[in-house]
C-alpha cells in the first residue's frame, strides 16, 4: 500500500487542544492569503496543468474524480464508482445530482460530456486518452458512458486532474469565462497583483471524511487571495511578519528562521516529489540518443540534490522513478545514474557526433531549488565536453516557452508521484520533451492491457528500463517541501497542491 508521511513541524505544539468547530460554526468572515510561488500564466488547467495554476483551479473547478490519501482516484462530481463491463471496454458513470455551478447553472451530463471532449482535444493527458476512446455519450442527465477501444488501466487517474468541467455553454478554444462547481468562485485576476476567490455559498461538498483531495470540503474562509511572490526569501518574511497565512516553496535554508519565528512555523511534506531534466527529442541538439544518454552519465544527482536542498533531511538520491516505501519502486533498468563519469559521456558525446552546438538548459528561480541544480547540471555538463547556456525565466515563461520545441533543449521541473505510474507527464507522448519510441509504445501497452496489480507492476518495471534506455529525462533525486503557515491557523493540512477549504482563518 502505498503511503506519504506527511510532518507538520513545530505547528503542533500552537495547536495542540484546539477542538474543530461545527460546520455551522465553522464559517468564517476571514480571508486567507496564500503566497505563491509566481503569477499562474493561465487559471485554464485543461491547457496548463502546472503545479501553480492546479493549486489555484482545485478550488474553483472539480473534476469526476479525485485521489484520496492513498493516492486512489475516487469520486468527486461522479455519484460513486464507475460501473465496468467485464471485458474493460464500457464505463458508466454516474453524476451526483443537485450541484450547481457558480453561475447558478445546473451541473448535469452534457457539460461533462463537452468538457471531456475538450479535455481530450487540448490537454496532453486527455490527448492521450483520445486516442482510445471510441466515444463519450450521455446517459440520461445524471450519467454519461465512456467507450474504450482497448483497455486503459489509468483512465480513472487521468480523470481526477486537470479534466475540470464546467458548463457546457462555456467551453471554447480558449476560455474567458472561469466558471466552474468549487467551494470557491473566481472574483477578480489582477496580474501580478492576486487571484481573489471568494466562497460559493450554493456549494455541494462531497460526503465522506476529508482525505487528501477526496470527501468533506467547506468553505470556512470567506474569501482566499493567492498572491504571486516570486521572490523566496519575500516569501519567507512574508510569512513571518504576519503578511501571509501560507508560504509556499520556502527554501530549506529557512527551515530554522521559520521554526523559531512567534508568528509562523514549517511545515513539511516527505516525499513530495522528484526533480527531473527534460530533454527535447523533438528538434534541436538532444535528439539523438547517445547524447541525450551522455547527458545521464554526465551528471551528479548527489552534488546537485545537496546543492539544491542543502540539508538530507530534505531529500534523497534514489534512480527508481518512486521512492522506496512506494509500490511501484524499482531498480528495473536503471542505468547512467551515480557521481556523474566525464570520461564516460565524453565517449557517448563522440558517438552522438556532437557539433559544439550550446545545450539551452531552461530553469527558474521561482523555484530555487530549480535553479540551484541548473548550476550545478551546466558545471558537470561542461566538464564532459557540452557547452551549455543556462537561460533564467520565470516560471511562467518557461512554461510557455517550453511548447516550442524550437527554444530549447533541457528544461528543470518537478512532479509528483502519482497513483497510477502511467500518469507521470514524460510518459505522455505531447507533452514537452515530446517523448516518442516504439519500445516506449509497446511497454505502455503491456500496462493499459494489464488485467491485475501483479501485472502492472511487471509493466511498470518495463516502462522505467525502457525510460532509462531512450533518456528522455534525467532523474535527479526525490525531496521533501517546505512551506510555512501561520500559526493563527489551527487546521491547515499539508497535501501536493495546497488547498484552503477546510481551513479556518485567523480572527
Amino acid at each position: 500500500m502505498m503511503r506519504k508521511t506527511l510532518l507538520v513541524a513545530s505547528c503542533a505544539a500552537a495547536l495542540a487542544g484546539f477542538t474543530s468547530p461545527t460546520a455551522a460554526e465553522a464559517r468564517s468572515d476571514g480571508v486567507l492569503t496564500v503566497a505563491t510561488v509566481g503569477e499562474p500564466p493561465t487559471l485554464d488547467a485543461m491547457q496548463t496543468p502546472t503545479d501553480i495554476v492546479l493549486t489555484i483551479d482545485q478550488h474553483i473547478f472539480e473534476t469526476l474524480f479525485t485521489y484520496d490519501a492513498e493516492w486512489k482516484s475516487v469520486p468527486l462530481l461522479a455519484a460513486a464508482m464507475p460501473e465496468v463491463s467485464e471485458d474493460g471496454l464500457t464505463y458508466r458513470i454516474g453524476l451526483r445530482e443537485g450541484v450547481k455551478f457558480h453561475d447558478g447553472s445546473a451541473f448535469d451530463s452534457e457539460d461533462v460530456v463537452a468538457s471531456l471532449s475538450r479535455w481530450m482535444s487540448v490537454n496532453s493527458k486527455g490527448k492521450q486518452v483520445a486516442s482510445v476512446v471510441e466515444s463519450v455519450a450521455k446517459d440520461g442527465e445524471h450519467a454519461i458512458v465512456i467507450k474504450l477501444k482497448s483497455r486503459y488501466a489509468p483512465l480513472l487517474a487521468t480523470l481526477s486532474q486537470a479534466s475540470i468541467i464546467i458548463p457546457s455553454e462555456k467551453v471554447a478554444d480558449t476560455l474567458t469565462d472561469f466558471i466552474g462547481t468549487g467551494p470557491y468562485a473566481l472574483k477578480e485576476r489582477k496580474p501580478d497583483q492576486y487571484t481573489q476567490l471568494v466562497r460559493f455559498e450554493a456549494y455541494k461538498s462531497p460526503e465522506g471524511e476529508a482525505s487528501n483531495y477526496a470527501g468533506k470540503r467547506e468553505a470556512i474562509a470567506k474569501e482566499i487571495r493567492f498572491v504571486p511572490v516570486p521572490d523566496a526569501n519575500t516569501r519567507v518574511e512574508g510569512l513571518i511578519s504576519g503578511q501571509f497565512d501560507y508560504a509556499d516553496a520556502l527554501p530549506v535554508s529557512a527551515f530554522e528562521r521559520v521554526e523559531a519565528s512567534d508568528s509562523a512555523g514549517p511545515v513539511i511534506f516527505e516525499n513530495a516529489g522528484w526533480a527531473s531534466l527534460n530533454m527535447n527529442m523533438k528538434e534541436g541538439v538532444l535528439t539523438k540518443k547517445a547524447l541525450r544518454q551522455a547527458v545521464q552519465v554526465a551528471l551528479n544527482p548527489s552534488d546537485m540534490m545537496l546543492a539544491a536542498f542543502s540539508d538530507e533531511r530534505f531529500f534523497s538520491v534514489d534512480g527508481s522513478i518512486f521512492p522506496e516505501g512506494f509500490l511501484w519502486h524499482t531498480e528495473e533498468g536503471i542505468a547512467r545514474y551515480g557521481e556523474g563519469d566525464p570520461e564516460a559521456a565524453a565517449a557517448l558525446i563522440e558517438e552522438g557526433g556532437y557539433d559544439g552546438t550550446p545545450i539551452r538548459l531552461l530553469t527558474s528561480r521561482q523555484y530555487e531549488f530549480h535553479y540551484k541544480i541548473g548550476e550545478v547540471a551546466k558545471a558537470y555538463l561542461g566538464a564532459a565536453g557540452f557547452k551549455v547556456d543556462l537561460e533564467v525565466v520565470d516560471w511562467a515563461t518557461l512554461t510557455t516557452r517550453r511548447a516550442d520545441p524550437k527554444q530549447w533543449d533541457i528544461f528543470i521541473t518537478h512532479s509528483n508521484f502519482p497513483g497510477d505510474p502511467t500518469t507521470i507527464n514524460t510518459i505522455t507522448d505531447s507533452y514537452p520533451g515530446w517523448y516518442v519510441s516504439d519500445q516506449k509504445a509497446k511497454a505502455v501497452a503491456a500496462y493499459m492491457a494489464a488485467a491485475d496489480q501483479d501485472q502492472k507492476i511487471k509493466a511498470w518495471q518495463g516502462i522505467q528500463a525502457v525510460i532509462y534506455d531512450d533518456a528522455p529525462l534525467v532523474k535527479v533525486g526525490n525531496f521533501n517541501a517546505l512551506a510555512g503557515v501561520s500559526k493563527s491557523i489551527p487546521d491547515y493540512t499539508p497535501t501536493y497542491w495546497p488547498h484552503f477549504w477546510n481551513v479556518t482563518p485567523k480572527k
